[in-house]
């Protein structure tokens, strides 16, 4: 069974709404706050303000795409907040965005750090 990696109710939003540290871009803003968990989860928050229903999910299914293929440290809720910015921007500049984002926060594995291919 796969493991859950997102934010799923509203309390966890919440939490690390109020008590998470915020990391700012033009596109995205990152809130992130430790979980205590072996594992990171991530969620997405995109408003009506964003645009309709299928702009908003493609969104989500672009930085869902992006976070997957990142590799991000245990033991962090992250919470991405899109901004009316990114119904411009390319899969390449949001992923660039995440990327520097984690990179400010530190979230991002190192090299020697990643899990070897065999092992979940």
């Amino acid at each position: 069974m796969k493991v859950a990696r997102t934010l799923t109710k509203r309390a966890q939003y919440v939490l690390v709404y109020r008590k998470g540290s915020t990391y700012i871009d033009n596109l995205i803003v990152m809130k992130v706050l430790p979980n205590g968990l072996n594992l990171s989860r991530y969620g997405f928050s995109v408003t009506k303000k964003v645009g309709k229903a299928v702009q908003r999910n493609r969104l989500k299914r672009l930085l869902r795409e992006i976070m997957r293929l990142q590799l991000t440290k245990s033991g962090w809720d992250i919470v991405f907040i899109v901004r009316r910015e990114a119904l411009t921007a390319d899969y390449h500049q949001l992923e660039r965005t995440i990327a520097k984002l984690l990179a400010q926060a530190q979230l991002l594995q190192e090299s020697n750090e990643r899990i070897s291919p065999g092992v979940n």
